[in-house]
């Protein structure tokens, strides 16, 4: 196994963002494709996609990033509850970071204690309409 392991690294490459396999360019919005969208050793995402057990292994490494990206960019938010802190984390997962911290009259809020308005900003925002 290791030997064809190793083979299929060396002639299909590693590639760490979606690519168009027909002219080995990545696939952004918009693009147009000539062959298969592939990720990785080979993995034609159109023919095979992706397993329920990728698909969590790979949000789990999200979760840890967006985790501590929260964390840093809102040192704040580590003294929050944990189910509060969560739902920064969850809209930074959702929207990115740089749109979470669009946030500020919510963050706030939310460092005051006053939680029922924050939320209320939080609802009737752009973002969850």
């Amino acid at each position: 196994m290791a030997a064809l392991t190793d083979v299929l690294i060396v002639e299909e490459g590693l590639c760490l963002t979606v690519y168009d396999d027909a002219t080995s360019k990545a696939i952004g919005p918009g693009k147009q494709m000539v062959g298969h969208p592939t990720i990785g050793i080979g993995r034609a995402l159109n023919r095979k996609g992706i397993t329920a057990s990728e698909a969590r292994y790979l949000l789990a490494n999200d979760v840890v990033e967006v985790r501590e990206q929260v964390a840093r960019a809102l040192p704040w938010s580590t003294r929050l509850t944990p189910v509060r802190r969560m739902v920064l984390e969850a809209m930074a997962f959702q929207i990115g970071l740089d749109r979470l911290r669009d946030f500020k009259n919510t963050f706030a809020m939310v460092e005051r204690g006053d939680y029922a308005s924050a939320a209320a900003g939080m609802l009737n925002s752009q973002r969850a309409r």
